[in-house]
């Protein structure tokens, strides 16, 4: 298993969407801001298999679904974000 900080992931997010640092991007979820549509979601994931050294399968790419439905999937790759 991979341990990543919860910090490297939420970077991830802020970057790919292009948001403050003072966003709560924890409580993020698909379509939830103007950013996170079709093609922001695949950046998202690209940045996402990118950076934790992953290819994820496509029903995970579409049940990626908030912030914290990707903690869980990440599980499956075995990449680990503890708190």
């Amino acid at each position: 298993m991979k341990t990543f900080t919860r910090q490297e992931y939420k970077n991830i997010f802020v970057e790919s969407f292009a948001l403050g640092s003072d966003v709560d991007v924890t409580s993020l979820e698909y379509q939830g801001i103007t950013e996170w549509d079709s093609v922001g979601h695949m950046n998202l994931i690209g940045e996402i298999e990118d950076s934790f050294d992953i290819m994820m399968d496509i029903d995970d790419v579409i049940d990626f679904s908030s912030f914290t439905k990707g903690i869980e999937l990440l599980k499956k790759y075995e990449v680990n974000l503890p708190e």
